[in-house]
């Protein structure tokens, strides 16, 4: 009854704080400017932010479980959010005081269905870290597994003792929460809570289940398998369950341990180039990447006797990222767009991703898209190399305004995007001060253009040969039409009526004519430098229809 007391405790505060919030937020952004008091209002609002980003800071911390993880997701939502919240709540470290051990106990025994004796050969009590929804523990596997294995040293990882049931306390507050939020209108507008909540509940019920951490090591592993720039740890599957993993223990030089490395004799700034490499190889390659690339998560192995004489070492792969095909294609599609400066075009890529909520006056979204790609449309990308990296910030910052004022919010895989890119060029700025991105994704980037150059040389020969059978059907289809009508009008036929027919029947044809002769010709120009004989052959064929408008009843006319 304890635990049922506490779970509708936790329950009544977290909705307790929200109503708080929800409160002042409606008195300060709804009330006060109805009453002409907006300036007033807008005066204290980032103060106000950061406070209430504080608060919660505070909650999380004191209720653990997945309220902790609930500030590091807001954290991330740059698109809803002002930076006074994102900012404040990026510092929530998800380090809790570890559970008793022999709770601990308990639950792998019972997990395992063997006494922890049994499964391994040792088992250190005190963690080697400790989370809101799980702790880790060094172990020795019992001799026959770690025969079988051809290593002994393990980390195991183990669910705290009912948080589950904490999970699902807390996601039925949150659902209480976004219903409060979908109603306040400040909010709608801009963001679905009920959407933002489904992408998180997806996500943390994910990391719960240590099968599902254990398929992504394993996929992870394979897709870098032969690489000598990359290493995995082994997953001990006969100990392993949903509430336990067990790993071999790979723990090494910490990634950004700038002076471990020195005295490792391996150069920090040649590490950021490889981590670099292979984060965008996971992003623009494989299409499968590690999503929380954090300086705890990866370290640095040093391998005696190869080439290279170090690698690096990924572990936590509770949070992954996917890069579908869809997402793929949106985003070459909005690179495009920007490249262009091309508004509508833009406006139909973001919808394409999914970021446009139905509410999105798109008319604002072209214009103030197109107001800030203005400032780097055209650049390549070695001049945006030469770009200060302080306008990059400050054109982020006018981004991330005029996004959290429009009505649209970024999907999950798009978000986990930027924040592995993020988390990836902090890191490397820790250990190479000097370190550009922009010299790490100029090949990703080149290859991306160069598939579209591919997929544009498809579409236009798709077009031009559409135009070709738009020539020979239309001709047909309004002689079948001008028959119809007269066929139709039998009884108020004039020679009148038949001169004006005559005359729009020339006049089509010439306008087709000529339209499909345009299309051709620059169809043909823009296939020139990427497959020369096809664009040839368009621009000579062009001149039939040329001909056609030039020609098209011209000849004498019926009495």
């Amino acid at each position: 009854m304890a635990d049922a007391a506490g779970t509708r405790a936790r329950y009544r505060r977290i909705l307790r704080f929200a109503l708080t919030e929800l409160a002042q937020t409606w008195w300060f952004e709804v009330l006060l400017p109805r009453l002409g008091l907006g300036a007033l209002a807008e005066r204290g609002r980032a103060a106000r932010m950061t406070r209430l980003a504080q608060r919660f800071h505070v909650l999380a911390v004191e209720l653990g479980g997945l309220m902790i993880k609930v500030g590091q997701f807001l954290s991330s939502r740059l698109d809803v959010l002002p930076p006074e919240i994102t900012s404040e709540l990026a510092g929530l470290q998800d380090e809790v005081p570890p559970a008793a051990f022999p709770d601990i106990r308990a639950l792998a025994e019972e997990d395992l269905g063997v006494p922890l004796g049994q499964a391994f050969r040792g088992f250190d009590e005190a963690p080697a870290a400790a989370a809101s929804l799980g702790q880790a523990h060094r172990a020795r596997l019992a001799a026959r597994d770690a025969a079988d294995m051809g290593y002994d040293r393990v980390v195991v990882k183990v669910q705290r003792p009912g948080i589950r049931q904490i999970v699902d306390v807390d996601l039925a507050a949150l659902q209480r929460v976004a219903g409060w939020l979908s109603h306040l209108r400040i909010v709608s507008k801009h963001v679905d809570p009920r959407a933002l909540l489904r992408e998180f509940a997806a996500t943390s019920l994910e990391e719960i289940d240590y099968l599902h951490e254990a398929a992504g090591a394993e996929r992870f592993g394979e897709l870098f398998a032969g690489d000598r720039r990359v290493a995995v740890p082994e997953v001990v599957w006969e100990r392993t369950t949903r509430r336990v993993l067990t790993l071999s223990d790979v723990s090494a030089i910490k990634i950004n341990d700038v002076e471990g490395l020195r005295a490792a004799g391996i150069d920090p700034a040649e590490v950021a180039a490889v981590f670099a490499e292979v984060m965008f190889e996971q992003l623009f390659g494989h299409g499968y990447f590690h999503a929380d690339p954090h300086p705890g998560n990866i370290f640095v192995t040093p391998v005696a006797a190869a080439t290279p004489a170090w690698k690096l070492t990924f572990i936590d792969f509770g949070m992954m990222g996917e890069v579908t095909d869809e997402l793929r294609d949106g985003l070459r599609r909005l690179l495009i767009a920007v490249a262009a400066r091309d508004g509508r075009g833009l406006v139909a890529s973001i919808k394409d991703v999914g970021i446009l909520l139905p509410t999105t006056d798109t008319a604002e979204l072209e214009r103030a898209m197109t107001t800030l790609f203005d400032r780097f449309g055209g650049m390549g990308f070695a001049q945006l190399r030469k770009v200060d990296q302080r306008e990059f910030r400050d054109f982020g910052r006018e981004f991330g305004s005029v996004v959290r004022s429009l009505p649209f919010q970024l999907p999950e895989d798009f978000l986990l995007v930027i924040r592995s890119m993020s988390l990836t060029s902090g890191v490397c700025s820790t250990l190479d001060p000097q370190f550009n991105i922009w010299d790490a994704i100029e090949p990703y980037a080149t290859r991306l253009l160069r598939d579209e150059s591919g997929n544009a040389v498809a579409a236009a020969a798709r077009e031009a040969v559409s135009l070709v059978g738009m020539f020979f059907r239309l001709p047909g289809r309004i002689d079948s039409l001008i028959t119809r009508i007269n066929e139709g009008a039998a009884t108020v036929a004039t020679p009148v009526l038949d001169r004006r027919l005559d005359r729009i029947e020339r006049l089509i044809r010439r306008a087709i004519g000529a339209v499909v002769f345009a299309g051709m010709l620059l169809g043909g120009i823009l296939l020139l430098p990427a497959a020369a004989p096809l664009g040839i052959v368009l621009m000579c064929v062009s001149v039939v229809p040329l001909g056609y408008a030039l020609l098209a009843g011209s000849g004498p006319r019926a009495g």
